[in-house]
């Protein structure tokens, strides 16, 4: 079973998940009740004091580190790039799949459409090519999200990712969240600060 300790404190412990593929598993608590840090354990950015995560792949079955390229993470900080432009930061999410030298001409047509998109699809269409540091944080953490789904990963870990959307667009988020996991088999963990969204 998986745990993790800090400072003498069990942040959390007895963890024994087994998560089919296509499945939102939504996690919620308390402010500081370790929720990122689970999700760090899972995304394998933190090593756990005891258990051990594996991912079920087509291919096998290995521990996180050894498949970082499968796993699309959303950060509460968002990580994007503020001086390039939304559809940047959204094809950034691409950069894994190519050679370094591919992409110095630019993204391939068929990835510009997909994210530009999804860009629409979540209202922010008329911004693309705004810079990230020109928006709001609720039209970043859009981006952040987009971003990771443009990776088309197999995990998807959200930490807070409508932590600064309204009701309507936290909704919006939240249906394309459990969408990607029923129709594309991604298996979904996401952290949320209110358990009123979990439905």
């Amino acid at each position: 079973s998986l745990g993790l300790r800090r400072n003498d404190r069990w942040l959390f412990r007895g963890i024994n998940w087994e998560v089919p593929r296509g499945r939102v598993v939504a996690v919620v608590g308390a402010s500081g009740a370790g929720k990122s840090s689970l999700l760090a354990c899972l995304a394998g950015q933190l090593a756990p004091t005891e258990g051990t995560v594996r991912c079920h792949l087509a291919d096998g079955t290995r521990p996180p580190a050894a498949c970082q390229p499968r796993f699309g993470v959303v950060f509460q900080h968002f990580a994007l790039s503020p001086t390039s432009t939304l559809l940047t930061n959204v094809l950034c999410g691409r950069l894994g799949r190519y050679p370094w030298w591919r992409t110095l001409t630019g993204f391939p047509r068929a990835d510009k459409l997909r994210a530009w998109a999804l860009l629409c699809d979540l209202g922010l269409g008329t911004l693309a090519h705004r810079r990230a540091n020109e928006v709001s944080g609720g039209e970043q953490q859009r981006t952040a999200l987009l971003r990771a789904l443009h990776q088309e990963p197999e995990y998807l870990l959200a930490d807070e990712p409508v932590s600064q959307l309204d009701t309507y667009l936290a909704g919006r988020v939240l249906g394309l969240l459990r969408q990607e996991a029923h129709e594309k088999r991604r298996t979904v963990f996401c952290v949320l600060h209110d358990p009123a969204l979990v439905d």
